[in-house]
């Protein structure tokens, strides 16, 4: 089916984000979807929510998962926000729970879950996993539906990556320069990477991670964010449908035509 019925028919493509307040969730959907606006907040009834009582409410603690976030700028996505489980502890872990097995047993495609991006800022010094997060990840089975964990604010590293340089006799105008990929080469060999898909405690690892430097700046770039995110869903339809949201990546819908005309030649050959 068209990419484009398949959006008339199913409707949006939808992600829940997980992580705590200031992990930069916000703005990375800003990016997605091409925006700088706040997006608009409608409950499980569809009704849209005034922004003051949806400020009152966070204030006095209270949060609902089933609450839908939309941009303007491409209503083909909806999000779904946990706090984190820092936030709310044991219950806020039980509500995600809850929200990912219902999600699972709804009928129709549209009301499902698409996908998960659990968000990690990297931006405190020796950072670790929290208990929190090694609780999901160890007790959360979310089955079909793929979890890629996002290391926000990863610019944050480029500091150690630049001392590490200098210790080295490196130029200030090289370390300055190799800082980016210096940090991004010894985060993939080292211990959060390891532990995170290797370690006896993680039962149910993430399908895969991206590292997000930058997404505050206007040109930052999320083309890998989106690139991977296609790349996890197992279902030819649903991966249609998050190929429509694409407004602006035109780099994936291309590969993505190229790839399904492949198929189509090989299949047909091979029938042949």
């Amino acid at each position: 089916m068209d990419p484009s019925k398949i959006r008339k028919k199913i409707g949006r493509f939808r992600i829940l984000v997980i992580g705590r307040a200031n992990a930069g969730k916000t703005t990375i959907l800003q990016r997605v979807c091409n925006t700088r606006e706040n997006p608009e907040i409608y409950n499980s009834a569809g009704e849209k929510i005034d922004a003051t009582v949806l400020m009152a409410s966070t204030e006095r603690g209270e949060h609902d998962i089933e609450n839908e976030m939309v941009f303007r700028s491409n209503p083909g996505f909806v999000f779904h926000d946990s706090r984190g489980f820092e936030a709310g502890g044991e219950s806020e872990f039980d509500k995600v729970k809850a929200f990912i097995v219902g999600r699972s047993k709804e009928t129709r495609l549209r009301n499902k879950l698409h996908a998960i991006w659990y968000c990690i800022p990297m931006d405190e010094a020796s950072r670790s996993f929290t208990k929190g997060e090694i609780k999901f990840f160890s007790q959360c089975d979310t089955g079909i539906i793929p979890v890629m964990v996002l290391f926000t604010k990863f610019d944050a590293l480029y500091d150690v990556a630049y001392a590490e340089l200098r210790s080295k006799r490196v130029s200030m105008e090289e370390a300055e320069e190799q800082a980016p990929k210096h940090a991004e080469e010894s985060f993939a060999v080292g211990s959060q990477l390891k532990f995170l898909y290797h370690s006896k405690d993680i039962r149910h690892p993430p399908r895969c991670h991206v590292c997000l430097p930058n997404m505050d700046k206007d040109d930052a770039d999320c083309g890998q964010l989106i690139k991977l995110t296609a790349g996890t869903l197992d279902d030819e339809v649903v991966e249609q449908l998050f190929v429509s949201t694409q407004q602006t990546n035109l780099e994936l819908c291309m590969t993505y035509a190229v790839e399904r005309y492949l198929y189509i030649v090989s299949f047909t050959r091979h029938e042949r």
